[in-house]
């Protein structure tokens, strides 16, 4: 795979924990495009056969229900996969790329449709120019839609098996009792949010006592709001051991 020029981006929370995401540039986006824009003219042929049937009553319109079906299709392919696919459309996927929050929150549907929504001001004149000029002059490749939307493209790194049991994780697990529970955490949670919440646990002994409760407590309710455990697994179950036990789920073979 290409990386080019552009590195990482590094985000630093107000408690002081620190990671970095690695950004793409340019190329590998604009061939993930490509890939998108391939599927996007496959589906537009499709959908135009039966409206050339209506160039018999009247051309105008079917020429104008294409240009309408165009857009919607274009639109509406990268706002339906970016959103269900967590910040991925088809050519993202191929490149081993995903849309981001640029902070490192959860991506939300309201970005994700800015984005794509600005997509036609990016592609101007032609070819993404625009779009492309940008994410060349921004220090983190961001084009026009990624700035209004603050989102930034990383490259979608597999989450590896790090060393944990440095982190001294507890030998019981209340997670493991529901396995499908624990099945959807590693399914929704990306590469990036699993490194944030290692990265606490890897530097907790590193921050000051109100600033590790801050910094466990803000971690754990970004987690909580992806999968919903019982209340009676978290009843009694600090902020901190909510991340243990989050991240002995996402990382432990």
């Amino acid at each position: 795979m290409f990386h080019d020029s552009v590195s990482t981006l590094s985000i630093k929370t107000p408690e002081g924990v620190e990671f970095s995401l690695p950004l793409a540039g340019p190329v590998p986006r604009f061939l993930a495009w490509l890939i998108d824009l391939a599927f996007i003219s496959a589906a537009s042929s499709v959908i135009a056969i039966p409206l050339k049937i209506l160039a018999v009553i009247s051309l105008d319109l079917s020429y104008a229900l294409s240009i309408l079906a165009y857009f919607v299709l274009s639109i509406g392919y990268g706002i339906v996969l970016e959103w269900f696919w967590r910040g991925q459309t088809l050519g993202k996927r191929v490149l081993k790329l995903r849309v981001v929050d640029e902070r490192g929150l959860r991506l939300r549907f309201s970005q994700i449709a800015i984005r794509n929504l600005l997509r036609f001001v990016d592609s101007l004149p032609a070819f993404y120019l625009l779009g492309g000029a940008a994410c060349l002059l921004s220090q983190n490749c961001q084009r026009l839609g990624d700035f209004a939307a603050n989102t930034v493209v990383i490259w979608h790194q597999s989450v590896s098996m790090p060393d944990i049991d440095q982190l001294q994780l507890s030998k019981y697990n209340s997670f493991r009792d529901y396995p499908h529970l624990a099945a959807r955490l590693r399914q929704k949670v990306t590469p990036a949010q699993a490194s944030i919440a290692l990265h606490a646990l890897m530097r907790r002994n590193e921050l000051e006592p109100q600033a590790r409760i801050a910094v466990f407590r803000e971690v754990a309710s970004r987690f909580q709001q992806v999968v919903v455990f019982p209340d009676h697994v978290m009843d009694g179950l600090s902020d901190e051991q909510y991340v243990r036990n989050l991240v002995e789920v996402l990382y432990h073979r």
